[in-house]
């Protein structure tokens, strides 16, 4: 029994391989790709707003409410990049109620993908809120020996993300996998269920803790605005 989509083969000519992880994640950049078209065609504001709009606002809302509370800031410049982490993980493990899939974020080549992207976030917003020579400086605080471990910090963070989000959503897998050979029907049925709540926490806490990064790289600039207005 095979539960990593890595080695699930679907296709292959020669070098080239297309495996599970790659088409569930096509599938789940699909899903989105038409659903956001689906959802924003008809927006309005004035009038009665359809349902689908309501649940948009609703959770693009929640999104930037979490992030003002975490950053302090104002969320605009963030939504994009962490909300589509929280929606592309979120779909990625609520699709796993139908048959025959398996989440992406199962595979450690997915999660440590969008632990890179994080990674590549975090400097890209503090460069852009504290210039490069402010953002720069942080690795040697409180003094010049600190930058190694400075520098190996911003990277087994990286690490943490990739493998706490594998591991939950593996350990999850292996689980229900394992009581489908030796338990009735009901029991899996009550663990997809709780498989799901977990999906969606895990989620929630990716996008939290990329959030927290992302506003840490922002946090000298911050402290200097407070100074100068006092």
């Amino acid at each position: 029994m095979t539960i990593n989509p890595d080695g699930i083969i679907l296709l292959e000519w020669g070098w080239f391989k297309i495996n599970a992880t790659i088409l569930f994640t096509w599938l789940v950049m699909f899903l989105l790709t038409f659903g956001s078209w689906l959802v924003t065609r008809k927006l309005t504001s004035k009038g009665t707003l359809t349902r689908w709009q309501n649940l948009l606002e609703v959770l693009v809302n929640g999104i930037k409410g979490q992030i003002k509370e975490i950053s302090r800031q104002e969320p605009e410049p963030y939504l994009p990049f962490v909300g589509t982490l929280f929606i592309f993980i979120a779909i990625s493990n609520i699709l796993s109620i139908l048959p025959g899939y398996i989440p992406p974020t199962s595979s450690l080549s997915t999660t440590a993908a969008l632990a890179i992207c994080v990674f590549v976030a975090v400097p890209v917003f503090g460069i852009a809120h504290q210039g490069m020579l402010n953002y720069l400086k942080q690795y040697l605080q409180p003094t010049f020996f600190m930058l190694p471990f400075n520098v190996i910090g911003e990277l087994s963070r990286t690490l943490a993300l990739a493998v706490r989000l594998y591991g939950n959503m593996m350990s999850g897998t292996i689980i229900i996998a394992i009581l489908l050979t030796i338990t009735p029907l009901i029991f899996p049925v009550v663990m997809q269920v709780l498989g799901l709540l977990t999906g969606l926490i895990q989620a929630y806490i990716f996008a939290i803790l990329a959030m927290v990064y992302i506003a840490s790289a922002s946090k000298t600039h911050q402290e200097a605005e407070k100074k100068g207005e006092i």
